[in-house]
């Protein structure tokens, strides 16, 4: 749904589901963005998060999380994230944080 909402708004997306193959599609890729659910296959998605946050290449991209654990704002910022969608979110919530990180 993410994938197609953003393809809709006309943005370049790739997408994958397995967490080890997200470092390699930010070199093939050169991502403005990434989006990350907390809970992706392969790794933890704070990790992920920073792991693209100290690699030098990819520091300065925005990182958005989305994490059905609304309590735990604190912890996922600390991933160095620029942005967390707590699950549910609404479609207009999500295109409106991606436009403010790369506008």
């Amino acid at each position: 749904m993410v994938h197609e909402t953003l393809s809709y708004e006309k943005f370049d997306v790739k997408s994958t589901s397995n967490g080890g193959d997200v470092m390699p599609m930010l070199a093939d890729f050169g991502a403005d963005l990434v989006i990350l659910d907390f809970r992706v296959a392969g790794i933890n998605g704070g990790e992920l998060c920073k792991q693209i946050k100290c690699h030098p290449d990819y520091k300065d991209i925005p990182v958005i999380i989305f994490s059905a654990y609304i309590n735990h704002d604190d912890e996922l910022y600390g991933y160095g994230c620029d942005a967390i969608i707590n699950k549910p979110f609404d479609l207009t919530e999500l295109v409106e944080k991606v436009n403010s990180l790369i506008l």
